[in-house]
C-alpha cells in the first residue's frame, strides 16, 4: 500500500502532459539516452499533429521544469502500479463452476442462497478491483459475474474469495473453475438463460432462477448498468430462443428428470404401490409432484415446514391424495416410504448414516432398498450415506443417464438456438462498445467548456466595464460558437446501433474516438479508469 499511495502522491503533484519529454536544442546526450527506441516512437506519436491542452490551469512556466527531473518522474511513471492499469481495460467477467465441471461435493460448499446474494455483492464489491457484481447460484451451477476495473487483479480477488467463504484452497478449486470475460462471458449467460448450458437441454427452471436474480439485485448497491443490463438482455434472449426454436418442447427439467431417473430403478411391477414421500414443496418440490401424478402416482406425502404450500398444490390436484406433515415427522415418514425426493434449502445434511441404519427395510416389492432422489445443493442426504446397503443415493449428478435420452433432436434445437445467441451476442457486445465514447463526448464538451470560459474572461477583461446586456451578448455567442464547433464531432461520436451502407460503423465510432483523444489529448479511458481505482482504493483504506 505504501507504493500505491507514493503513485498517488507522484500523480496528484506531475501532470501527465509534463512527464512527456520534448526534445529541445538544449538536452544533452546523456539525458536522451534514457529513452529507449520504443520511447521514442510513442513520444512522437503523441507529439505528431497538433495537440490542444484542455487544462485552464496549464502554466507555461512548467516549460522551465528540468527535462532531467521530468525524464525521471516518467521513467517512474513507467514502473508503478497505476501504470500497469492503465493498460488494462474493464471487462465483464464471469468465474464459477458448475455440473460440467466440478462434482456436487464442490458446487454445495460454495453454493450461496438467495437471501445470500445481496450479501455476496457487497461482498465482491469490497474488493479493490471490482466495480458490479452478480451472483447465479443453482443446484446445477455458481457463477460469479463482475464488472472488473483490472480484469486479471479483479480474477484474482474473486477466486481468493470464493477460497475463503467456501473453505477450499485455490488450487483446488482452479481445477474445476471456468473463466470467460467480456463477449464470451455475454455470451455463456445467454446460453445459460436459453437452456442451453443446463444438464437438461431446453429445461424453463433455469431461465426463472435468472429473472430471480433480476428481482433480488435490483436494489442491491454494486449490481450496476452494466451487470444489470447484461441479466435484463439475457431474459430476452431465453425467451425469444424458446420461442423461436421450439427447444422447451418435450424438455424435462431437473425435477422431471429425477422423477424418470426413480422409476428407471424401480422394478416395473412395483410402479403403482410403491410408496412415495416428497420432502420440501417450494418450486423443485412441486414439479416433482406435479411429475409424480403425469406418470401414474396417485397417493403421496409430502414433508414441508409449514401447510400452506401443500395446500395449495392439493387443491389443484384434487383427484390425487397428498398427505401432509410437519418437518418434525421427516425421520418416521422415510422410515415408512420406499422413495424419497429431498429438494429444501437446508445448508446442513436432513439424513446422516445413524438415521438411515435405524429404518426399517423397505417395501419387498423394490427389493428392500430404499431410493433416495436428492436435487438439492447443498445435499439433504449426507454422503456417508451412500455405502449403506439399505439405501440407494442418487443426486443431480446422477441425473446425466435421463439426459441422454433424444440427445440428436435435442442437438438439433441447439444448432438453431446458437445462431440467436451468436447475433444477440454481437448486438449486446457492440452497443456495450459504443458507450466508450461517452467518457470522451464530455470530456471533449468539458475542455471546450474550459477554453471557452478562459477566453470569455480575457475578453471581458480587456474590454473593461462592459453592461450586463453586452455580457450576456458575448457570453451567448461564444456558447453558439462553441456547440456549432462541436456538433460535427460529437455526432460522429454517436452509434445508431445498425450496420446499414448509410450509416456510421460501430469501426468508424471508435476510430473517432481515439483521433479525438490523440488532438485534445483526452485520455478519457485511462484517466476513468484510474480515478475508479483511486476511488475504490481510497474507500477500501477508511
Amino acid at each position: 500500500m505504501a507504493s500505491l499511495s507514493g503513485v498517488s502522491a507522484s500523480f496528484s503533484c506531475v501532470k501527465l502532459e509534463s512527464l512527456i519529454y520534448k526534445p529541445s536544442s538544449r538536452a544533452s546526450h546523456s539525458q536522451t539516452e534514457l529513452f529507449s527506441n520504443s520511447a521514442r516512437n510513442r513520444r512522437r506519436n503523441v507529439e505528431r499533429g497538433f495537440s490542444v491542452r484542455c487544462d485552464a490551469r496549464f502554466d507555461k512556466d512548467e516549460k522551465t521544469d528540468s527535462k532531467a527531473s521530468r525524464i525521471i518522474a516518467l521513467e517512474q511513471l513507467k514502473t508503478t502500479a497505476f501504470d500497469r492499469y492503465t493498460k488494462e481495460k474493464s471487462s465483464i467477467v464471469v468465474i464459477g463452476l458448475s455440473v460440467h465441471t466440478a462434482p456436487v461435493e464442490m458446487r454445495e460448499k460454495l453454493a450461496i442462497p438467495e437471501a445470500g446474494w445481496p450479501w455476496a455483492i457487497g461482498e465482491l464489491c469490497g474488493l479493490n478491483h471490482i466495480e458490479e457484481a452478480a451472483v447465479l447460484s443453482t443446484c446445477n451451477r455458481i457463477e460469479i459475474y463482475v464488472v472488473a476495473l483490472s480484469r486479471n487483479r479483479g480474477i484474482k480477488e474473486v477466486k481468493d474469495w470464493m477460497a475463503k467463504t467456501s473453505g477450499i484452497p485455490v488450487s483446488e478449486l482452479q481445477q474445476h473453475l471456468f473463466l470467460l470475460y467480456d463477449d464470451h462471458a455475454t455470451k455463456h449467460l445467454f446460453e445459460v438463460a436459453a437452456g442451453l448450458d443446463s444438464l437438461v437441454l431446453g429445461e424453463g427452471q433455469i431461465l426463472a432462477q435468472v429473472r430471480q436474480v433480476v428481482k433480488i439485485s435490483r436494489e442491491v448497491v454494486g449490481y450496476g448498468k452494466n451487470i444489470s443490463g447484461l441479466f435484463d438482455r439475457a431474459i430476452t434472449v431465453g425467451k425469444r430462443v424458446r420461442t423461436e426454436t421450439n427447444i422447451a418442447a418435450g424438455a424435462v427439467s431437473v425435477s422431471s428428470a429425477a422423477v424418470e431417473l426413480a422409476l428407471m430403478k424401480l422394478p416395473e411391477s412395483s410402479l403403482s404401490s410403491a410408496r412415495m414421500l416428497v420432502i420440501g414443496a417450494g418450486k423443485m418440490g412441486k414439479l416433482v409432484i406435479k411429475h409424480l401424478v403425469a406418470k401414474g402416482c396417485r397417493k403421496m406425502v409430502v414433508v414441508n415446514r409449514s401447510e400452506d404450500r401443500v395446500t395449495a398444490i392439493r387443491e389443484k390436484l384434487k383427484d390425487v391424495e397428498i398427505i401432509y406433515k410437519p418437518f418434525s415427522e421427516i425421520l418416521s415418514c422415510t422410515a415408512e416410504s420406499d422413495v424419497v425426493f429431498t429438494s429444501t434449502a437446508s445448508e446442513t445434511p436432513l439424513f446422516l448414516k445413524e438415521h438411515v441404519e435405524s429404518f426399517p427395510l423397505a417395501s419387498p416389492e423394490i427389493g428392500g432398498v430404499r431410493l433416495f432422489i436428492d436435487i438439492s445443493v447443498p445435499r439433504n442426504v449426507g454422503s456417508c450415506v451412500s455405502g449403506l446397503s439399505n439405501a440407494q443415493v442418487y443426486n443431480v449428478d446422477d441425473l446425466k443417464e435421463v439426459v441422454e435420452a433424444n440427445k440428436e433432436d435435442r442437438h438439433r434445437k441447439a444448432i438453431e438456438a446458437q445462431l440467436i445467441i451468436t447475433e444477440e451476442s454481437k448486438q449486446f457486445g457492440a452497443r456495450r462498445e459504443s458507450q466508450k465514447t461517452v467518457p470522451t463526448i464530455m470530456k471533449l464538451r468539458a475542455c471546450a467548456e474550459a477554453i471557452r470560459i478562459s477566453e470569455l474572461e480575457k475578453c471581458l477583461s480587456k474590454l473593461g466595464g462592459v453592461p450586463n446586456k453586452t455580457r450576456v451578448a458575448v457570453d451567448g455567442l461564444s456558447r453558439g460558437i462553441v456547440n456549432k464547433l462541436l456538433h460535427g464531432p460529437m455526432q460522429h461520436l454517436k452509434w445508431d446501433g445498425s450496420e446499414s451502407n448509410d450509416s456510421r460503423t460501430l469501426s468508424e465510432t471508435l476510430e473517432n474516438m481515439h483521433a479525438l483523444n490523440r488532438m485534445f489529448n483526452l485520455e478519457t479511458e485511462i484517466s476513468v479508469l484510474e480515478q475508479k481505482i483511486r476511488a475504490k482504493f481510497e474507500q477500501n483504506q477508511k
